[in-house]
């Protein structure tokens, strides 16, 4: 039986409950049809106020998988798109259905996909180059754009020299491209940044030559002359010792459009592996381009 406190024992104070942890936003998978092919995304949180992130060529929306999270942290809709022949959309095998114009057409047809007037549009390498596009051809449809690692006139012969032998290979030995995806599907995943490169080696030698073929001999980007009529705010990031993605790119690219500022990173894998004062320096322009738009924490 158990006993009662005697009388002068002061009775044990009940024991609040635990603090409510915050919720993560929550992620949603989706596609839509553009031009007869099956774009893939994710929409990391909700609400009006929406960040499109591009990837890297021959990458996957999930590299941005962590911005994008802390994105949505802040109260923003992250959208992480698939550009065709990437991920889980579509991988046509004709060289003509890739150039950086289409990547910006399938860009803003995510926009109309999702109701979206405005967005923020930003990427990584080509998918920087992606979001210069979109401020040519549709600078109605952006709030701002995010520009990391471009890759302009300086990056043309790096480029050739590091993409070439790839096309070499998917178009005239696709064994050994087909072997490199058969070694990456055997990785365990769950890990973000393993994820990542199995993502990247897990390709099809017919659509990965296409890519290439269709990239590297078609308009890599802007022209000087077009740059300069890009009118909406730009955060341009930029780093030093990467061939493919010169300093002196980026450093121009922020002096060639009217709206931009210029945040020099550490290394070309600063955003990746020590994220915070980037994360934090992409979240302050994202919230100057949605003045009336107040991020809330998650929870």
């Amino acid at each position: 039986m158990s006993s009662l406190p005697a009388p002068n024992e002061p009775s044990q104070a009940p024991v609040p409950p635990p603090p409510l942890r915050a919720a993560r936003p929550i992620e949603l998978a989706g596609a839509f049809e553009y031009n007869g092919h099956r774009l893939a995304y994710t929409e990391h949180g909700s609400g009006d106020a929406v960040v499109v992130l591009a990837h890297g060529i021959m990458f996957t929306r999930r590299m941005h998988t962590p911005l994008a999270r802390e994105l949505a942290a802040e109260g923003y809709r992250a959208v992480t798109l698939d550009l065709l022949g990437h991920g889980e959309s579509d991988r046509p095998t004709e060289s003509w259905e890739y150039s950086m114009p289409a990547f910006a057409e399938q860009t803003v047809a995510l926009l109309d996909h999702l109701g979206v007037e405005r967005a923020v549009v930003g990427g990584t390498s080509l998918g920087a180059n992606v979001s210069l596009e979109v401020g040519v051809s549709a600078p109605e449809r952006l709030r701002g754009i995010i520009v990391e690692m471009p890759v302009l006139d300086n990056a043309i012969v790096a480029g050739l020299l590091t993409f070439g032998p790839l096309l070499f290979a998917a178009r005239f030995v696709p064994l050994t491209v087909e072997a490199v995806a058969a070694l990456a599907r055997l990785v365990p995943h769950g890990n973000q940044w393993v994820d990542v490169v199995t993502d990247t080696l897990e390709q099809q030698p017919a659509s990965m030559a296409a890519l290439l073929h269709g990239v590297l001999f078609g308009r890599v980007a802007p022209p000087k002359s077009v740059r300069g009529q890009i009118t909406v705010p730009a955060l341009v990031i930029g780093h030093e010792r990467d061939p493919i993605h010169p300093f002196g790119d980026a450093d121009t690219l922020a002096a060639d459009l009217p709206d931009a500022e210029f945040i020099q990173a550490r290394s070309p894998v600063e955003l990746r592996a020590d994220p915070a004062r980037l994360t934090e320096a992409i979240i302050d322009f994202v919230r100057r381009c949605y003045p009336a738009a107040r991020g809330r924490a998650a929870g």
